[in-house]
């Protein structure tokens, strides 16, 4: 790569972060309005809601809010360019490193959530509609006459799609603000992920009413879930763990 494509990559990954930092509440509410339509969208196309109305509204409510409160509350427990501690034990010891102080850390030119930083970024905030809306095509809205299997699946589903896309948000406010706890915490999400897909597969697998019909479509949407998680690791893994942007942001440290 060229010193001067790189540095045209930089600036435009640096113009990505200041403008997600200065919409990111005003993405949070549309992101708020298009669920909640989609939502709406979904419990209309669900037939004869007697008596399941509220359950129903109440389980999209948790979908269209959960991620918004998450990133709402990032924000306000985390203020941009305040210095957070780093944390006592170090889970990344790959490498030889020297700690520098976090206040002359950020006038080094590697600090910032920029380069590839950004693209990760980007990554887990797309991560949200796309786990939304893959619950909303996926599974239908309660019915009057639910089978328990679909009692048990739709509760599980939507655990997940709360939990996880609750996270996501979570942790890309973290990197945007530049928490020293960022890196781990994407790392967890990333197991709880992984444990969702895989507890949610033996839990479903486990029953003996489930139709062939719906563990075929199921299992591949599990097993999707969980291969974009892999792959997920397998690419960014090694990048939280080497980069010295990352360790510099993150960790106050550069290579010794």
């Amino acid at each position: 790569m060229t010193q001067e494509l790189r540095h045209r990559l930089t600036v435009r990954s640096a113009a990505l972060i200041c403008r997600l930092e200065v919409d990111l509440p005003a993405l949070a509410l549309l992101w708020a309005a298009a669920a909640a339509f989609a939502s709406g969208l979904r419990m209309s196309l669900g037939g004869d809601m007697a008596g399941v109305f509220a359950p129903n509204l109440l389980s999209y409510s948790l979908l269209v809010a959960a991620p918004m409160v998450m990133m709402f509350l990032g924000l306000r427990w985390f203020r941009k360019d305040m210095l957070q501690p780093q944390p006592r034990f170090r889970f990344s010891r790959i490498g030889r490193w020297r700690a520098v102080d976090p206040v002359a850390a950020r006038s080094l030119p590697l600090f910032g959530a920029t380069g590839f930083m950004a693209s990760l970024i980007l990554g887990i905030l797309l991560n949200i509609p796309l786990r939304a809306f893959e619950f909303l095509t996926a599974i239908p809205a309660l019915p009057a006459d639910a089978p328990g299997w679909f009692l048990l699946l739709r509760q599980l589903m939507l655990l997940d799609v709360v939990v996880m896309t609750s996270m996501y948000a979570f942790a890309a406010v973290l990197a945007l603000r530049h928490v020293p706890s960022f890196p781990r915490f994407l790392v967890a999400a990333w197991i709880v992920d992984v444990l969702m897909q895989i507890g949610i597969a033996r839990i479903m697998g486990a029953l003996t009413d489930l139709p062939p019909a719906v563990a075929a479509p199921l299992g591949g949407l599990l097993e999707g879930n969980l291969k974009k998680v892999l792959i997920s690791v397998a690419i960014w893994l090694p990048y939280l763990l080497l980069s010295k942007r990352v360790n510099l942001t993150y960790r106050c440290r550069v290579p010794a």
